[in-house]
C-alpha cells in the first residue's frame, strides 16, 4: 500500500467486496490533497488571508490599471455583497486597494489596487506557486500535463453550474 486511501480502499474491499469503490481511489486522494494544498496557500498568503489573496488576485489580472467595480470583484469571487464590502473595508485599512466614484456611474465605485497591493499579491502568488510546484514535484512534465486535462474534464462540468 503506497498511501492512507490504499489501506482504507482495502479495509472496505474486505468488508464490502460488492462495491466499485474505485471512485475512492480517485476522489479520496483529491480531498486529502485539498486539506494539505488549503493549509499550504493559507501558508503562502500570509496576511492577506485566502480572501484577501482571491480579490487582489482578480484585480491585478484584470491589468493595468487593476481596477474593477465591486459587482465584478464579486462575480470574479462568488460572495455576496455584504460579504465584498467587509473584504473590500479590510484591504483599504491595509492600504491594499482604495475605492473612488465611478466617473462613468456616479452611483457606483471602482475598486483600485495600489502599489502595495501589487507587490503584495505578486509575493504571494510567487511564493504559492513554489509551494504548489512542491506538490507536483513526483510527476514529471507529461505526467502533469495530463493531470492537468483529466482534472479538466471533470471540473467543466461544474462550471456549468455557475
Amino acid at each position: 500500500m503506497r498511501d492512507e486511501v490504499d489501506r482504507l480502499i482495502a479495509a472496505w474491499k474486505a468488508q464490502r467486496p460488492d462495491l466499485d469503490l474505485s471512485p475512492l481511489g480517485v476522489l479520496s486522494r483529491i480531498t486529502r490533497i485539498s486539506r494539505h494544498l488549503d493549509i499550504e496557500r493559507r501558508n503562502a498568503f500570509a496576511d492577506l488571508d485566502t480572501w484577501g489573496f482571491d480579490v487582489l488576485a482578480s484585480l491585478r489580472r484584470a491589468g493595468a490599471p487593476y481596477q474593477l467595480s465591486p459587482s465584478q470583484l464579486m462575480q470574479e469571487t462568488l460572495v455576496t455583497s455584504g460579504t465584498m464590502t467587509n473584504r473590500l473595508d479590510r484591504l483599504e485599512e491595509l492600504e491594499l486597494i482604495t475605492r473612488k466614484q465611478d466617473p462613468s456611474d456616479g452611483r457606483g465605485s471602482l475598486v483600485t489596487l495600489t502599489k502595495a497591493g501589487v507587490r503584495a499579491v505578486d509575493a504571494a502568488m510567487e511564493e504559492l506557486l513554489g509551494r504548489e510546484r512542491n506538490f507536483l514535484a513526483p510527476l514529471t512534465s507529461e505526467e502533469k500535463k495530463e493531470l492537468a486535462r483529466l482534472l479538466s474534464i471533470i471540473a467543466a462540468q461544474f462550471e456549468e453550474e455557475i
